[in-house]
């Protein structure tokens, strides 16, 4: 009888040993709220997730699709936070409409991770995402050096209410500061390729002579490409974009379609491992920046092989 008392206290000793050592049977559920699928860079965050989560058997992944709708991300963080996740990844369509949500989803003690796009405020665990600003202001100087200083430009824009829309437009108009180069032409294309299509359309139709398309993002700049190619004009004009996907932007240079691309990480593995530091009681910085850079004909093959392509 005193064997099996001594044995059964064993048992329960070295199950409040385990309780205590930091272990976590249940995965830790994350949620990822995405504004939206339409864009190739996009569906390759989400992939980027999937393949980081998968490293790891003790964390599970839900994911919502906002279809650039900001009054349903909104509700797909809300709901989130009535599930208890874990930890929030949130990728906003806008800044002011996400910013409550995301706001209250904070304050109630869940980590969020904010990535790409910003809210305003500090409400938020860490912020992941690459320099837009400097991206833009990159491609300007880019695109001045390119143009020897002057020249007709045409902007497509991104949302101009999301952050990196405004600020890929700032940063832009920073690095052409001191040229002669002219925007005669700019629209709001919200990322979409019909979009620049569209928009490139009208442009041509407006404007006898256009030595550029600075697109920000590869699929705006596409279409564009597409509009002039169609109109007889693609020959006479460079094209540039931001995002870089391997086989995305980094191919069209490689094709010759554009001229230049600029680096835009998507950051999901990078979320990953943040909300691993950060479940696991982890300091993590208030923000992560990631790297960028210029991809032109001179050094496509090396990123092309970079990325396995």
């Amino acid at each position: 009888m005193r064997s099996a008392v001594v044995l059964l206290l064993s048992l329960m000793v070295a199950g409040i040993a385990l309780a205590g050592s930091g272990t976590k049977e249940d995965p830790w559920v994350i949620g990822m709220s995405q504004c939206n699928l339409g864009e190739p860079w996009r569906v390759q965050m989400n992939a980027d997730i999937k393949r980081a989560a998968a490293a790891h058997d003790n964390i599970r992944v839900d994911f919502k699709d906002a279809q650039n709708d900001s009054l349903r991300q909104r509700t797909h963080v809300e709901e989130f936070v009535a599930q208890k996740v874990d930890c929030l990844l949130v990728s906003p369509l806008e800044a002011a409409p996400l910013t409550p949500p995301v706001r209250a989803a904070f304050k109630t003690g869940i980590p969020v991770v904010v990535l790409d796009r910003k809210v305003i405020g500090q409400d938020y665990t860490c912020f992941v995402g690459a320099d837009n600003k400097l991206i833009g202001e990159m491609a300007g100087k880019w695109i001045a050096q390119r143009l020897g200083g002057k020249g007709t430009v045409v902007e497509l824009k991104g949302l101009m209410t999301s952050t990196p829309g405004q600020d890929r437009n700032s940063g832009f108009r920073k690095g052409i500061e001191g040229t002669e180069i002219k925007i005669p032409f700019e629209a709001d294309g919200k990322w979409l390729e019909p979009n620049g299509r569209k928009e490139m359309e009208s442009a041509l139709s407006r404007l006898p002579k256009i030595d550029l398309v600075y697109a920000h993002n590869d699929p705006m700049a596409h279409g564009a490409y597409l509009a002039a190619q169609a109109s007889g004009r693609a020959k006479e004009i460079l094209f540039v974009g931001i995002d870089a996907l391997p086989h995305e932007g980094m191919m069209y240079v490689k094709q010759g379609v554009l001229a230049a691309t600029f680096l835009y990480p998507t950051g999901g593995a990078e979320a990953i491992e943040t909300a691993l530091k950060i479940l696991k009681g982890e300091q993590v910085p208030k923000e992560i920046t990631l790297e960028t850079v210029g991809i032109t004909a001179e050094n496509v093959d090396e990123w092309l092989k970079k990325a396995g392509n």
